[in-house]
């Protein structure tokens, strides 16, 4: 390419994973959109076989299948959709990148927005699934602080645990010295270890979108602003750290 077509070639923006920002938005839309589905669909459905005590086959699920069933579900949401939208699946991660610069702010309502429906219909799915027991009984593993934990202890967790994923994501997704085969394996282990931790004490959220979608299936609202709020700040802190300090970094000598 001559110097004079590198001027006026007009950039495409690299994503998440290899997407090519702004280049066909209908499509990125809808990917996070059903990467969002699959995400809630397959979280909060083991969560509520989990409380249900509802077995495959053998003894029912325990507690350790919820954290590794989200972290299974981003994982192949990353190596499904990663290419076409960059696989944010949660409004803290498009956020947080948009924060940087990495990602446009034009473009973060459809995001959100295809994000929060996507939650929707995973948790009308789980519904579907379970029928009334899963919403009545389940609530469709809608999060909520657990006995005693307020609503300042689930900001501040929900803030850290989405620290540790968007920390995970930017380092594995944005920067160039990481192999991309990494990626999808090193999120979704991510999510899993964010949901071990946070599990017992605020449910695990990690995502407004994963909260908001099964909280206005199931009419649960508890200490909504704080799985909100936690997210997306964790999510900005993480992302501007990494930015900032080490994505320029050079490898240890």
């Amino acid at each position: 390419m001559t110097e004079t077509d590198t001027r006026t070639t007009p950039r495409v923006p690299s994503g998440l994973y290899g997407s090519r920002i702004g280049t066909n938005t209908a499509a990125a839309v809808v990917a996070e959109l059903i990467g969002t589905f699959v995400l809630i669909y397959g979280g909060t459905a083991v969560a509520v076989a989990a409380t249900l005590n509802r077995p495959v086959a053998g003894p029912v699920y325990n507690s350790l299948a919820i954290p590794l069933a989200f972290g299974l579900a981003l994982l192949v949401v990353v190596a499904s959709i990663g290419h076409v939208s960059g696989g944010h699946v949660n409004p803290a991660v498009t956020i947080g990148l948009a924060a940087t610069g990495a990602f446009p702010w034009r473009l973060v309502p459809a995001y959100v927005i295809a994000q929060l429906v996507g939650a929707i219909l995973g948790a009308l799915a789980t519904w579907l699934t379970f029928g009334n027991p899963g919403r009545n009984e389940a609530s469709l593993a809608a999060t909520a602080p657990a006995p005693g934990v307020g609503g300042g202890t689930t900001f501040v967790v929900e803030l850290l645990v989405t620290f540790l994923l968007v920390f995970v994501v930017v380092s594995v997704a944005t920067d160039d010295r990481v192999h991309p085969s990494l990626a999808p394996v090193a999120v979704g282990a991510a999510l899993a270890v964010a949901v071990f931790i946070a599990g017992p004490v605020t449910g695990g959220s990690v995502n407004p979108a994963r909260t908001l979608g099964p909280a206005i299936v199931a009419g649960e609202f508890s200490a909504l602003w704080a799985y909100l709020l936690g997210p997306i700040v964790g999510g900005a802190l993480a992302a501007l750290l990494y930015h900032r300090f080490l994505a320029k970094g050079d490898k240890p000598a």
